[in-house]
C-alpha cells in the first residue's frame, strides 16, 4: 500500500457494529465483564480505548512498524523510553535538540543515575568515542531542532547494531511522508504527534512505534503502569489528522523551499538553516534518507542582536508568533528565550542558537502571503 493510501487506510477497518466509516470516540473509563476478567478485549481505558487503538494502530502503518503507542504528549512518550533504563546506564544524545527533551534528560533523569552525553552527531562516526559498557541508548532528532543538522540514521543505526544499542529517532520535523527511520535501522521512532501529525494545532499527544514484540511489550507495560495515557477525543482528533498528512505535507514543503529561498537572498539575513540547500553540510544524506526537505527552517539576522529578532517577530502577522510548529498555520518563535529557554545559554550558542535566531513553521497558506509577511516584518531592523 502506498503512503498517501496508508494515511487513509492503513491499519483500519470500519466499525463492525454500525459500519461507521470512521472509528468512534469511545468516550468511556471502563467496560462491562461478562465474569471476574472476561471481557470483550477492553477493561478499562488507561490500559487501552478502541479509539486509541485505532490510531495506534494508524501509527504503526505509516511508520512502517509493527506496534504504536499513543501517549498525553510528546515528552511523556520520551519519559516512557528512559523508563526502559536502570540508574547507572548512559545515553548518547544530539546535542542540538527540543529544549523540552533537553531538561527532562539533564533535570529530571539524571538525577535517578542515568548519564546523558550530548554531542554532535552531524559527524555518526563521532557517537563511537562516547560508547562504553554502560551505555544503552542513541537518541537521534533528524532534522535537529531548531538548526536544522541532518543526521545519518542508517550509520547510526549500524554502529547501534555493532554495540547492541537501541536506536531512538525523533522523527516531529520530518514525519514519516519524508523519512521513515524503522526502514533506515532504528528501533524506536518517536513523535510529538502535536506538530505535524495533529496538523492543526488542536492537540497535545505523543507517540512511539516498534517493529520488535518484545520492546513493545515493555513500552505498552511502561505506558499503563505511569498512565501517561492521551484520551479517545484526543485519538480520534490525531486520528484525523493523519488522514491528511500527505496533502499538508506537500505544501509545507513547497512553501519552505520558497521561503528558505527567499531569506537566502535577503541583504539583511546572516545565515538560513534548511537541509534543502546544496550548501547544507548533510545535504546529501538529506537527500538520500528524505523524501523532500520540510517546512522547518531557521535564520539568524546579521548583527546577532535580541532586539532585532524580537522587533521582526513582533512585526509578523500571517506568521503567528507561538510556541509548537507543524499546523496548518504558519508559526514563529525565538527559540534562546521560547523552545530552547530551559538550554543553558552557553550550551545554546554552541550549537548556533543564538540571540538572533528565528525559527518558522511555514504553514499550507499562499506563499506570497508569506513572503510579503516577512518582507514587511524585516523592513523593521
Amino acid at each position: 500500500m502506498e503512503f498517501n493510501t496508508k494515511v487513509i487506510h492503513g491499519g483500519q477497518e470500519h466499525d463492525q457494529s454500525t459500519g461507521a466509516v470512521m472509528p468512534p470516540i469511545y468516550q468511556t473509563s471502563t467496560y462491562a465483564q461478562t465474569s471476574p476478567g472476561e471481557h470483550k478485549g477492553y477493561e478499562y481505558s488507561r490500559t487501552g480505548n478502541p479509539t486509541r487503538t485505532a490510531l495506534e494502530n494508524a501509527l504503526a502503518s505509516i511508520e512502517n512498524g509493527n506496534f504504536g503507542l499513543a501517549f498525553a504528549s510528546g515528552l511523556a512518550s520520551i519519559d516512557a523510553v528512559m523508563k526502559l533504563l536502570e540508574p547507572g546506564d548512559e545515553v548518547i544524545s544530539t546535542n542540538d535538540l527540543y529544549g523540552g527533551t533537553f531538561r527532562l534528560f539533564s533535570t529530571i533523569f539524571k538525577k535517578f543515575g542515568i548519564k546523558f552525553h550530548f554531542i554532535g552527531m552531524e559527524r555518526a562516526g563521532n557517537i563511537e568515542q562516547y560508547i562504553n559498557d554502560k551505555t544503552r541508548i542513541i537518541w537521534v532528532e533528524t532534522p535537529t531542532n531548531p538548526m536544522l543538522n541532518i543526521i545519518d540514521i542508517k550509520k547510526c543505526a549500524e554502529i547501534a547494531k555493532k554495540n547492541d544499542l537501541t536506536l531512538v529517532v525523533d522523527n516531529t520535523f520530518a514525519t514519516p511522508y519524508l523519512q521513515c527511520p524503522l526502514d533506515l535501522g532504528a528501533d524506536i521512532v518517536m513523535h510529538s504527534a502535536t506538530k505535524y501529525l495533529g496538523g492543526h494545532s488542536d492537540v497535545v499527544m505523543g507517540a512511539l512505534v516498534v517493529r520488535n514484540k518484545e520492546l513493545a511489550d515493555k513500552l505498552y507495560y511502561i505506558q499503563n503502569a505511569s498512565g501517561a495515557v492521551c484520551g479517545p477525543m484526543d485519538s480520534f482528533l490525531v486520528l484525523r489528522g493523519i488522514k491528511t498528512l500527505h496533502v499538508r505535507m506537500q505544501r509545507h514543503c513547497e512553501n519552505g523551499r520558497a521561503v528558505a529561498n527567499y531569506l537566502k537572498k535577503h541583504p539583511k539575513i546572516e545565515n538560513v538553516y534548511w537541509p534543502g540547500f546544496e550548501n547544507h553540510p548533510n545535504h546529501e544524506i538529506a537527500r538520500a534518507q528524505m523524501k523532500d526537505f520540510g517546512g522547518m527552517l531557521s535564520f539568524a539576522i546579521k548583527g546577532n542582536k535580541k532586539a532585532d529578532a524580537i522587533r521582526v517577530l513582533e512585526s509578523l502577522k500571517v506568521f503567528t508568533l507561538a510556541e509548537s510548529l507543524g499546523g496548518v498555520e504558519s508559526l514563529s518563535g525565538h527559540p534562546a528565550s521560547m523552545t530552547h529557554a530551559s538550554i543553558p545559554k552557553e550550551e545554546r550558542e554552541k550549537t548556533g542558537v543564538t540571540d538572533s535566531l528565528i525559527r518558522l513553521s511555514v504553514g499550507i497558506e499562499s506563499e506570497k502571503d508569506l513572503i510579503r509577511d516577512l518582507e514587511n516584518a524585516l523592513q523593521k531592523v
